[in-house]
């Protein structure tokens, strides 16, 4: 009788101690994910800020151009 508890209340500790792997790996691979749509949404912003600053060189330049 000892030992079907004892093997009842393994079972138990077992299953639970799965649930929670499985619980962390599942939140790990969405902080993942996450991070790189962070990461893709940052490389898209600096790309932006890359092209307006060229637009405002050459508009610079266009000014700069028009006053000789």
């Amino acid at each position: 009788m000892k030992r079907l508890i004892l093997a009842s209340a393994l079972t138990m500790l077992v299953g639970c101690g799965v649930e929670t792997a499985t619980t962390a790996a599942t939140s790990a691979s969405i902080k993942k994910q996450e991070m790189e749509e962070g990461k893709r949404t940052q490389d898209r912003a600096q790309q932006k800020i890359e092209q307006m600053q060229e637009q405002m060189q050459q508009r610079a330049q266009q000014a700069a151009g028009s006053e000789k």
